[in-house]
């Protein structure tokens, strides 16, 4: 282990830990931020995992320059972020600790008002918010908001166990008093550690309080490449299934051990909220292979969760949860594509000895799975018609003339709400602020099922003067009898892109526009438009330019003199 060091006059108040590994070009930016606290009697220890790129020129030439910045380079890789935190623990000389990852920032105040938290009495830490950025868009919001929504002091994690969702370590300014009193240290050699440390740190304090201020910036590349991707990213991998489960174990024996086991149905419902519900939104793109390892490795931890932790779910969770566990690997497809969106099964299964309705195709076979699989609290035959239980998908999609797509649109409905007939049907897609209506017809195949087709046609989208760059996906709407139903259109999982440039407004502002499916959660009918041309050189950093609040509100008022 090498430490290079600059010449410190005096004991810091608070050190900041920066990990770091292979991240020469985002390390300037992340120490940047730290050096920009308004609390300036900060230590900042690059812990460096041993990186092979210019980390290591990059973090010393940092170290030289301030010398609050001091350089720590571990001899071998640890493979996680665990080693690198915990030999900066063993050298940091402040009273009190936080971290940050090289790839996030610290917002300016952060430090100031963690430590003034502290320094308002006696903590173990101190937390706030986090401001989750994505990448590819620049959308800002708050993890976890309703835990940090106001400032309140908290006696223990009895107090509100909804915070074992607030697992980051990051968020956090630690007594270094408290850590070493419990010989708290990031557990190495195994991924997802922060969990398993907030757990502990969340049981073993006795006081900490949380400030609605942002303390950490934590920017997220939610679809990165699979070699870049960070590790609670790397869902795919079925290691990755294992190091989560493996955690949660570890965390199980601890609140076992240290007498917390009263808050182990909490900690069950965040398991199954959070983490098995990243995993089920992705489930509609594995294959059975794929699916049954799963179903291996997380089926034996499922069976050792507290039994009201599943009963806080709602249903469609609850179905895919089960569906796992009985082993229905195409089914399990067809529900995780409902998540989120009330979207209905194709079909249900109705039991006349006991009046039940249950998910798919088939009836239950055991105690459980008719527990789990009961959809007759939802009351599809009877809830109002714009909140019904429909599915839409696409069963075929090609080009059609000019710069047109046609599809071919299923409607399931399993509990018959939809009268029999020909059904009106419009699809709705609205980049900018005009929408694009398409009226078709839906008819009747058989029973529950109503099939149709639809052509869209690209260049008859109206869009801004200035152009539209994003993605938009198209709703199905139903209207019977005065009311009205809106539905996802759920896409193939797999079609090639279909690709076109559009002479929109006689050419004068063109578009390459892309159609193709969502490629995650559940998978929706995905459009996307990017301007080519002058659209993209010239008017659109022009109208960025000019869309300021000033303009805007002298545009407005121009526009209401003219009415």
């Amino acid at each position: 282990m090498s430490t290079s060091t600059g010449s410190p006059t005096s004991t810091p108040d608070v050190t900041v830990t920066v990990i770091v590994y292979n991240d020469a070009e985002r390390l300037p930016r992340a120490v940047a931020s730290v050096l920009r606290q308004t609390h300036a009697n900060i230590e900042i220890v690059i812990s460096d995992d041993h990186s092979t790129d210019a980390t290591e020129d990059v973090a010393r030439r940092l170290a030289a320059r301030d010398p609050r910045v001091v350089y720590l380079r571990l001899p071998e890789n640890s493979g996680g972020c665990s080693a690198p935190r915990n030999r900066a623990l063993e050298i940091a000389r402040a009273p009190y600790l936080m971290f940050l990852d090289s790839d996030d920032e610290l917002p300016e105040r952060a430090v100031e008002v963690l430590l003034a938290a502290h320094r308002a009495r006696d903590l173990d830490f101190a937390m706030g918010a986090v401001h989750r950025i994505r990448v590819d868009g620049g959308r800002r919001t708050t993890w976890m908001p309703d835990l940090v929504a106001e400032r309140r002091t908290l006696d223990g994690i009895e107090a509100d166990p909804r915070l074992f969702f607030e697992h980051l370590a990051t968020s956090k300014m630690y007594a270094r008093a408290f850590l070493d009193r419990h010989g708290l240290r990031f557990p190495e050699g195994i991924h997802y550690e922060d969990q398993l440390f907030s757990a502990q740190a969340y049981c073993l304090a006795k006081t900490f309080t949380i400030v609605p201020e942002p303390v950490y910036r934590w920017y997220v590349a939610p679809y990165a490449a699979s070699d870049a991707a960070s590790i609670s990213n790397q869902r795919y991998k079925l290691t990755n299934v294992r190091d989560r489960v493996r955690v949660q174990r570890l965390i199980d024996a601890f609140l076992a051990d240290s007498g917390y086991e009263s808050l182990r149905e909490d900690k069950d419902f965040k398991f199954l909220k959070h983490d098995f519900r990243m995993y089920a939104g992705d489930l509609p793109y594995r294959d059975d292979a794929w699916l049954a390892s799963f179903a291996d490795i997380v089926n034996p931890y499922l069976d050792t969760l507290a039994p009201g932790a599943c009963a806080r779910l709602p249903r469609a969770e609850r179905v895919v949860l089960q569906l796992v566990r009985d082993r229905r690997l195409s089914d399990v497809r067809e529900a995780a594509r409902g998540l989120g969106y009330d979207v209905a099964p194709r079909r249900t299964t109705a039991d006349p000895a006991d009046g039940r309705t249950y998910w798919g195709e088939e009836l239950p076979r055991s105690g459980q799975a008719r527990r789990e699989l009961d959809l007759t609290g939802l009351d599809l035959d009877t809830r109002p018609f714009f909140s019904a239980r429909l599915r839409h998908e696409i069963t075929g999609i090609a080009r059609g003339p000019g710069a047109s797509i046609d599809l071919a649109v299923r409607t399931y409905d399993p509990a018959l709400r939809l009268p029999v007939g020909p059904q009106r049907a419009t699809l709705h897609l609205s980049p900018g602020r005009r929408r694009l209506t398409v009226s078709f017809c839906l008819s009747p195949v058989r029973p529950g099922i109503f099939e149709g087709r639809v052509r869209l046609d690209l260049a008859s989208v109206r869009l801004p003067l200035h152009g539209f760059e994003g993605v938009r996906h198209p709703v199905l709407r139903l209207h019977h009898q005065g009311r009205t139903h809106t539905g996802i259109l759920l896409a193939p999982l797999s079609f090639p892109a279909l690709t076109a440039r559009v002479p929109y407004r006689g050419g004068a502002t063109p578009h390459r526009v892309t159609v193709e499916p969502e490629g995650h959660n559940p998978g929706r009918l995905q459009l996307r438009w990017q301007p080519v041309g002058s659209t993209a050189t010239l008017i659109r950093p022009t109208a960025r330019r000019l869309a300021t609040p000033r303009v805007k509100r002298a545009v407005r008022l121009a526009a209401s003199l003219l009415r």
